[in-house]
């Protein structure tokens, strides 16, 4: 169709541009990554450096407050070191107590709501509060004239029928004669029988009338049903009182003597069972809320028939003479109960007693100034000393202050001062164990000392001196 184009225009008209096509990156023509700055690859190895660093000074610590008793450290502050100051102690040979802690509640042997048993105006109150009275005692009086009254018709329905019965008595017999002769009938005789029969039955009704209305009158004047301390009062004077009050008139409670309900683990019933089977009387100490001033003391009385499953204890009560009054009923106390006494055992200051990975052990101060870890077995203890029942002999002297630095083979220098020596008696103080809930401490529970050792070593780890040592003296310059 197009025969006539010219071929001229054809190459000379513009060729429309073609996209390209972009080629594909070689690996070579890549920008290279810029090469990290010398300070950020010192400061990465200057942070590996310090965990490193961190790491082994952990170990190194860890390693010196955990000695292990059955592998001698090879190294350390201790061992080829500076001689170490410590305190020490010799291993003696005495008695200690067996005894029993716990919570308790002072409990009233007998407590009273003295309540009206008639109804009527409250005319007195013969009783001041908080005083003490002794059973019979007056309190109060109760208008008693409505009562007297009824007493008063009482007594004349008695003598009406006092005299009726008379009446029909003489008639009786004058029955019974002219009956003989045959002047009257036989039933008006038996009638007359039945007559005097209901006479009498008429006079013990009046009598018993006679007597309730004396209990009534007897009631009006209420006195004291036991001896004790009387409360608050309930009601004032002047007030009409009725038997169905349910506060009554006054509380009296007994303290004197008084009791203590406490309750102890099911695991130290066989012991206390035994020893009050036997016939021993078991002391009990009661101390203050603070477990500081001793309150009382007293002697265990009975335990309770059963367990309680809920918590797996049982119940025990003291008996207190309580002659100064210083045991109030409800007080919270804590009680020690002695069960036994363990003779001729070998006994350590409490601090003496360290606790490690595989137990209880001890360091034994030897003839060259140096110390040796011994693996012990605790036993009962006190508030002052531990009974050893193997692991140390009498006459070993066993480090008290200073534990905390010391190795296997350390050198040691002893520096003892008189408080620090007279932690040693063999016999048990005297003073309160510490309250831990109801806890048997030497009777049923050994542990306690193991505890207790814990506790003075974190006191060792917090820079504080331990309870009942001397305070630690400075290292030698």
């Amino acid at each position: 169709m197009n025969e006539n184009v010219d071929p001229a225009r054809v190459e000379a008209r513009p060729q429309s541009p073609q996209p390209s096509t972009p080629s594909p990156a070689s690996p070579h023509d890549a920008p290279a990554p810029p090469t990290p700055p010398k300070s950020r690859r010192l400061a990465k190895w200057l942070f590996v450096l310090a965990i490193a660093v961190a790491c082994i000074f952990a170990w190194q610590h860890f390693e010196d407050i955990a000695p292990t008793p059955d592998v001698a450290p090879k190294g350390g502050r201790g061992a080829g070191g500076a001689t170490q100051t410590i305190r020490d102690a010799q291993a003696t040979k005495g008695d200690i107590p067996l005894y029993v802690n716990a919570l308790g509640t002072v409990t009233s042997l007998a407590t009273v709501t003295v309540r009206t048993q008639i109804a009527g105006n409250l005319q007195q109150i013969g009783f001041e509060e908080g005083q003490i009275v002794k059973a019979g005692d007056f309190l109060a009086q109760i208008d008693s004239r409505p009562y007297q009254a009824t007493l008063a018709q009482a007594q004349g329905q008695l003598a009406k029928d006092t005299a009726l019965h008379a009446q029909a008595v003489a008639d009786l017999a004058r029955y019974v004669t002219l009956g003989k002769q045959d002047s009257i009938a036989t039933q008006q005789i038996d009638d007359q029988k039945f007559l005097v029969a209901q006479d009498l039955a008429a006079m013990a009704t009046d009598q018993a009338q006679i007597d309730a209305a004396n209990l009534n009158i007897t009631y009006c004047r209420i006195v004291a049903p036991i001896s004790g301390r009387v409360g608050l009062r309930q009601v004032d004077q002047g007030n009409y009182v009725q038997v169905t009050d349910t506060n009554g008139i006054v509380v009296i409670t007994q303290i004197q003597p008084i009791s203590v309900i406490f309750s102890t683990p099911e695991d130290n019933l066989p012991q206390i069972a035994a020893r009050m089977k036997s016939g021993a009387t078991l002391p009990v100490t009661v101390f203050d809320r603070a477990n500081v001033a001793q309150l009382a003391t007293g002697s265990l009385t009975t335990t309770d028939n059963q367990i309680d499953t809920t918590t797996g204890t049982f119940k025990l009560r003291a008996s207190f003479a309580n002659d100064d009054g210083a045991l109030f009923p409800n007080q919270f106390v804590n009680t020690r109960l002695l069960v036994d006494t363990l003779s001729g055992a070998v006994l350590v200051p409490n601090a003496a007693v360290q606790l490690g990975p595989n137990g209880n052990f001890a360091y034994v101060v030897k003839d060259d100034d140096t110390v040796t870890v011994r693996a012990i077995k605790i036993g009962p203890a006190d508030s002052g000393n531990t009974a050893i029942t193997s692991g140390l002999a009498v006459g070993d002297k066993v480090v008290t202050d200073g534990a905390d630095r010391l190795r296997e083979g350390a050198k040691v220098t002893v520096r003892n001062t008189p408080a620090a020596g007279a932690s040693t008696s063999g016999a048990a103080g005297a003073a309160p164990p510490s309250s831990s809930g109801a806890s048997g401490q030497g009777a049923a529970d050994p542990t306690q000392a193991g505890q207790h050792q814990h506790k003075h070593r974190q006191n060792q780890d917090s820079g504080a001196a331990p309870s009942g040592s001397a305070p630690a003296a400075s290292p030698p310059p």
